[in-house]
């Protein structure tokens, strides 16, 4: 999924993550909710990271740019672009 046209500095972007996903992928669901999927399991961090890195590729922005404001341990992420 492309997301470039969300990509401008500020930007608040909140997503859901599904960990251990068997296809991962970014879509949008019902609600017009950002849905991230990610096969990386939710320890020590590891799926936010994940979901991270692959927010940030479809954004077309580096992984460094994307701050957790919200949700190092829920599914509900908070994510602000710099």
């Amino acid at each position: 999924m492309d997301l470039s046209a969300r990509a401008r500095s500020g930007a608040i972007l909140d997503i859901r993550v599904t960990p251990r996903a068997r296809r991962p992928g970014i879509w949008l669901d019902a609600e017009g909710r950002l849905r991230v999927a990610v096969s990386d399991p939710p320890e020590k961090g590891r799926a936010t990271q994940a979901a991270r890195r692959a927010l940030a590729d479809a954004l077309g922005v580096a992984p460094t740019r994307l701050h957790l404001l919200r949700g190092a341990a829920s599914r509900d992420k908070r994510f602000r672009l710099d």
